[in-house]
């Protein structure tokens, strides 16, 4: 195993939005950082990102370069790599990445996001991130006024078609292995005007590289432009469980969406030293969010490191006149009128 032997006040574990923040502003408050990136961010899929106000619809492969090079202008270190595992030190840790290279830390920073587990239909995997979505607020204004499905994959379901129905009242909701829903919920679609399809779903059709329509298991195809799912968000959190961190599930309901690192609001962890932001933390963040967590986390990571580096600077002043020095130093000047008192004759 090879030795870097370079020790950071902070190493930050993944390099999106939240790393990057994170680590920006921590590099500004003349912190040495590095960031350890796998280079697979959740949203390369996607041609754009939005809701970042200021940079509104820009590729987020675009994005991360910008916020690299603005990290890296300050001072942080940035680089390409898979941290397999991290180890808790008598001051601090020490992060081994695949290369079997490894680095110290006196805090980290982990920002390492989430996996989309999506369902096992036909094309779902091929059109994700294009015309299958999940957020409405990421791609709702895309495919406004647009035939638009739903695929019931949870009992979250009615809710998604409901609200997607805010950016078209082209909407269909196939129900696909789902139970039945209930007679409220029927009532509710009805008024707003959603179909309901039943049968499984089979695969998604697509003509010249483009989204044509919804197939089910009897060969009947609905014509659909874009389809919306519930992934299962799963938590990048291997490295984590090295210093064990284990995942939290989160339940809506009895149905289990996907599983996160439980934190303070501030992002702390159970584990002193450890933060973590984005995703990894909250499974409905969004980029601004995550990007935002970063800072925060950033800030208070910062502040612990000032309260012991202050710590350190407090001992350090001590030693030299502890009570073992200050006695060693009044016997050695006044020997037996240590207490400064001489016999009177």
């Amino acid at each position: 195993m090879s030795e870097m032997n370079q020790r950071y006040d902070v190493v930050v574990i993944g390099g999106g939005a939240a790393g990057l923040s994170g680590a920006l502003a921590l590099a500004r408050a003349r912190r040495s950082v590095l960031v350890i990136d796998a280079g697979s961010p959740r949203n390369a899929p996607a041609s754009h990102a939005h809701n970042y106000l200021g940079r509104e619809g820009i590729p987020p492969l675009e994005l991360l370069a910008i916020g690299r090079a603005e990290a890296a202008d300050y001072g942080a270190e940035i680089v390409r790599g898979e941290v397999v595992s991290a180890e808790k030190l008598s001051e601090g840790f020490r992060v081994v990445q695949a290369d079997g290279s490894a680095v110290e830390a006196r805090r980290l920073l982990v920002t390492t996001g989430i996996v989309d587990e999506l369902p096992p239909v036909d094309g779902l995997a091929e059109r994700w991130g294009n015309e299958v979505l999940h957020c409405p607020y990421c791609h709702g204004w895309e495919v406004r006024d647009r035939p638009v499905g739903v695929l019931a994959f949870s009992p979250m379901a009615v809710h998604q078609a409901l609200l997607w129905r805010q950016w078209t009242d082209d909407v269909v909701l196939f129900r696909h292995e789902q139970p039945d829903f209930t007679d409220e919920e029927y009532e509710q679609l009805a008024a707003r005007g959603i179909s309901v399809v039943d049968g499984p779903v089979a695969a998604l059709e697509t003509t010249d590289d483009r989204l044509t329509g919804v197939r089910l298991a009897g060969g009947m195809v609905i014509p659909r432009e874009a389809v919306v799912i519930q992934p299962r968000f799963t938590a990048r959190s291997a490295v984590l469980e090295s210093l064990g961190l284990v995942p939290t599930e989160m339940a809506m309901g009895d149905h289990v969406v996907g599983t996160y690192l439980a934190a303070d609001p501030a992002g702390a962890t159970d584990v002193p030293g450890v933060w973590v932001a984005g995703n990894v933390a909250n499974l409905m963040e969004q980029v601004v969010g995550a990007a935002a967590a970063g800072l925060k986390a950033a800030s208070m990571i910062n502040m612990d490191l000032v309260t012991d580096d202050t710590r350190r600077a407090v001992d350090a002043r001590r030693v030299p006149f502890s009570a073992d020095a200050e006695r060693q130093v009044t016997e050695r000047v006044l020997g037996d009128r240590r207490h400064g008192f001489q016999e009177i004759r």
